[in-house]
C-alpha cells in the first residue's frame, strides 16, 4: 500500500497575511499575492498553501477557489505556533536602496527581532519607504520559514536614538577604529542586545564619542579588514546569533 503523501507538501507556496487566522475561516487573497498563487504557482482547488499571520503562527490551508484576480484559502491545521526570536535589535545606518534591501533581507533570515534604521551625518540615503521595506521583510520571512516578522521602526537620527536608549539593553558598537573582539563580547554579555553599524563613510568623531559615552555601549571590532556597511551588519548579526542567539537551539 503506497504511503500517504505528506500534507502540506514541502513545495507548497508560503505567504504572510495581514489578519489573524483561525481554523475553517476562509481567507481572501488579492493583488500581487493572488497573482503569485494563480499565475506563478498555478494553484488549483484542493491544493495546499502555507499561511502565516504573525500572530497565531503557521497554518496549512487548502485552496477553496482560484481565480485570476483572487484566491480563497481555508486554514485547516495549525502547524507551528508563532516563534520566539532572540531579543536582538539591529540599528543599521541607512544605505543606498539595494544595499539596505540586502541588510533587511539577511537580518530577517538571521533571526533579528527588530530593525531600527539610523540616520547619521555621513549617510548617503536619508529616506526609507517603509511599505516597500516591510514587503522585503515579508518575502524574506516567507523564504526562510519564519513565523514572526521582524519589527521595522521608522528611521531615527543617531542622537535621538541614544537619548531614548533602554537602560537594560546592551549596545554593541561596531567601531571601525577598534574595540574588543566581537565574539568574546557577545558571548560574555547577557540580556537584551542591539548592534549599531554605520553608513558607507563610517561615523564621524563626534558621533563616535557620543556612542562610546553611553553607559551600556560596548565598542567592538569586526576584524582587521574594512567592511562595507551591509557586510558589517550581516556578519556581526550572524556572529551574535551563533554565540548568544538561538542558533544552538534545537529546531
Amino acid at each position: 500500500m503506497p504511503a500517504t503523501p505528506a500534507w502540506p507538501p514541502k513545495s507548497a507556496p508560503r505567504l504572510f497575511v495581514p489578519n489573524p487566522l483561525a481554523e475553517g475561516v476562509a481567507v481572501g487573497i488579492e493583488g500581487p499575492q493572488a497573482h503569485y498563487l494563480s499565475r506563478v504557482m498555478r494553484v488549483a482547488e484542493g491544493d495546499a498553501v502555507v499561511l502565516c499571520d504573525n500572530v497565531t503562527g503557521e497554518w496549512a490551508a487548502r485552496v477553496a477557489s482560484a481565480g485570476k484576480r483572487d484566491v480563497v484559502l481555508v486554514p485547516e491545521t495549525l502547524l507551528r505556533a508563532r516563534e520566539e526570536v532572540p531579543d536582538f535589535t539591529l540599528c543599521a545606518a541607512l544605505l543606498k536602496k539595494d544595499r539596505f534591501d540586502l541588510v533587511l533581507e539577511k537580518a530577517c533570515e538571521l533571526g533579528v527581532r527588530c530593525i531600527q534604521p539610523v540616520l547619521t551625518r555621513r549617510c548617503v540615503a536619508d529616506k526609507l519607504n517603509l511599505e516597500r521595506a516591510r514587503a522585503v521583510l515579508a518575502e524574506a520571512a516567507e523564504q526562510c520559514a519564519r513565523t514572526a516578522l521582524p519589527e521595522l521602526a521608522e528611521p531615527v537620527k543617531l542622537d535621538a536614538l541614544l537619548r531614548g536608549w533602554e537602560a537594560d539593553r546592551t549596545l554593541f558598537f561596531a567601531d571601525e577604529e577598534g574595540g574588543a573582539p566581537a565574539a568574546a563580547c557577545f558571548s560574555a554579555q547577557g540580556g537584551p542586545a542591539a548592534l549599531l553599524v554605520g553608513p558607507e563613510g563610517g561615523f564621524d568623531a563626534a558621533e563616535r564619542e557620543a556612542v562610546r559615552a553611553m553607559p551600556r555601549a560596548r565598542a567592538i571590532t569586526l576584524g582587521p579588514r574594512i567592511l562595507r556597511g551591509e557586510t558589517a551588519a550581516i556578519a556581526a548579526t550572524a556572529l551574535w546569533m551563533g554565540t548568544a542567539g538561538d542558533w544552538q537551539a534545537p529546531r
